[in-house]
């Protein structure tokens, strides 16, 4: 089984859908393996976006991810990583299918409501990044008999 990591940002937690975002995760059939609501500190935005650190752009996502708190979660399932980013949707809102998360929620590319890892080696970086060794929990689900050959 794969994991993915999934950030629901400040919008989406302002705007009461963190519950909506898990319900459909649960729905696919994938495990939850650790979740928290966590105020982001500098250090860890930085880490999370290093990618982006010298982009124009980096100053304001930096103080639009700090700006209220963050609903991180680890997914497990076959897959997990293509079949979340599928659930999420595009990046820019606009652009994402009705049906994902930023098709039914989101309106501008700056406040697209959520995250998650784009390949396994970034899951496994962010992962890292925002859960200590022995906060993720490995169980059977009961239902994978019935989700997977």
């Amino acid at each position: 089984m794969d994991r993915s990591f999934v950030m629901v940002k400040p919008d989406g937690v302002q705007r009461g859908l963190v519950g909506e975002i898990v319900s459909r995760f649960e729905a696919k059939g994938l495990k939850l393996a650790g979740a928290k609501l966590e105020l982001l500190p500098e250090g860890r935005v930085i880490e999370q976006y290093r990618e982006h650190l010298e982009k124009p752009f980096f100053p304001g996502l930096k103080a639009y991810i700090m700006s209220g708190p963050c609903f991180l979660m680890a997914w497990e399932g076959k897959g997990a990583v293509a079949v979340v980013r599928s659930m999420i949707g595009a990046t820019n809102p606009a652009e994402a299918a009705p049906g994902s998360i930023r098709g039914d929620f989101a309106l501008d590319i700056g406040r697209n409501v959520i995250h998650a890892s784009d390949s396994p080696e970034s899951a496994a970086r962010e992962l890292g990044i925002h859960f200590a060794p022995g906060e993720l929990v490995d169980y059977p689900k009961i239902d994978e008999s019935v989700l997977y050959e």
